[in-house]
């Protein structure tokens, strides 16, 4: 009969004295258990801390927490605990590294292939206990001195942690001597900082709705408004900026601006300012007659002050004719175009 996920036959004279796994002479283990007879179970092991492998050719490092497919094999025994040691191979050289469980100092410890990195963890911090070994209670206990300083410096560690254990009870009894009150004033706190945080929301919303902002706007902050304050806008309308853009060329001469460098360093100052004067002048001109050839612009052109005062003298339909007439009485025909859409000439 065939089990629920087992993947395997078991004949009806077999069923419920034999399992698959002794049925096809197989470990339930699989291929894990293929050295399970030397003692070696192959096992999933994850590095405990950052080593160096000294097995390859440029110092190479295994970060904590890869892991490997390790030998597990039982090597000895510390006490009643056994110590293993996890066998593994490192695929970038094709070294060895084997770590062995410390039951004694409950760590793990490097023996073969590599060394451990030294990250100053292994040092005593504030607050730390550490266990002392064998050799130190022996030293301590044959050295009178030794066991005297270790008696007086206990003695100011116990000093200096009961003056932190009363001060961290006062602190707990100012604060938490009333509950209730403590929690009403933790809400209180809590109801400000929403209010004023639902209005941030807010504005932020309709701030993305105005400008159809498609992304998350991050919170305003003293670096930004910093940075603000060092734009300066210019002028957003009036008539002066109207009547200045609408008389600008159509377009721009860019001779001045092709002349090369070495040319244009050689000339004097007089020269330059003469010439200066001249491309002012020019550019006033051609300014002040666009403004006024121009038909499309609405400005009101007595309002654009003209350097010339010869007026731009229009054709009329009637003069139109009488050359028309006279050229019909010699008997020549004129072929004028057609009428355009406007009276008068244009740019």
């Amino acid at each position: 009969m065939q089990g629920f996920n087992m993947g395997r036959y078991v004949p009806p004279e077999h069923e419920g004295t034999l399992s698959a796994n002794k049925l096809a002479n197989k470990h339930a283990l699989g291929s894990r258990a293929r050295k399970l007879s030397q003692g070696i179970l192959t096992v999933r092991f994850e590095m405990p801390f950052p080593i160096w492998c000294t097995t390859c050719p440029k110092p190479t490092i295994i970060g904590q927490g890869v892991r490997f497919n390790a030998e597990k094999k039982k090597v000895g025994s510390y006490h009643t605990t056994p110590i293993y040691s996890f066998r593994m191979k490192h695929v970038a050289c094709g070294g060895w590294i084997e770590i062995r469980t410390d039951p004694k100092n409950t760590a793990y410890v490097v023996t073969e292939g590599a060394k451990k990195r030294d990250t100053g963890e292994d040092k005593v911090q504030e607050g730390e206990i550490r266990i002392k070994t064998e050799e130190e209670r022996e030293r301590l206990a044959n050295n009178a001195f030794a066991a005297l300083e270790g008696k007086v410096e206990d003695k100011r560690q116990a000093v200096t942690d009961k003056s932190r254990i009363e001060e961290l009870q006062r602190a707990k009894e100012r604060d938490w001597d009333d509950p209730g009150e403590a929690n009403r004033r933790l809400r209180r706190a809590f109801r400000v900082e929403r209010k004023v945080r639902q209005k941030r929301e807010g504005m932020t919303e309709e701030l993305k709705d105005k400008m159809s902002l498609g992304m998350d706007l991050l919170e305003e902050t003293e670096e930004d408004r910093r940075r603000a304050g060092f734009v300066e806008f210019g002028e957003l309308g009036g008539e002066g900026a109207v009547v200045k853009a609408r008389s600008r060329p159509l377009f721009t001469d860019t001779e001045n601006s092709r002349k090369p460098m070495a040319k244009r360093l050689k000339t004097t100052k007089a020269a330059a300012e003469a010439e200066q004067r001249r491309e002012n002048l020019r550019k006033e001109l051609g300014n002040n007659t666009r403004a006024v050839l121009d038909p499309f612009l609405s400005v009101d052109k007595q309002s654009v002050p003209a350097i010339g005062s010869t007026p731009l003298i229009k054709r009329k339909k009637s003069s139109i004719q009488d050359q028309d007439r006279a050229s019909n009485v010699n008997g020549t025909t004129n072929h004028h175009r057609a009428p355009a859409l406007v009276d008068y000439d244009s740019e």
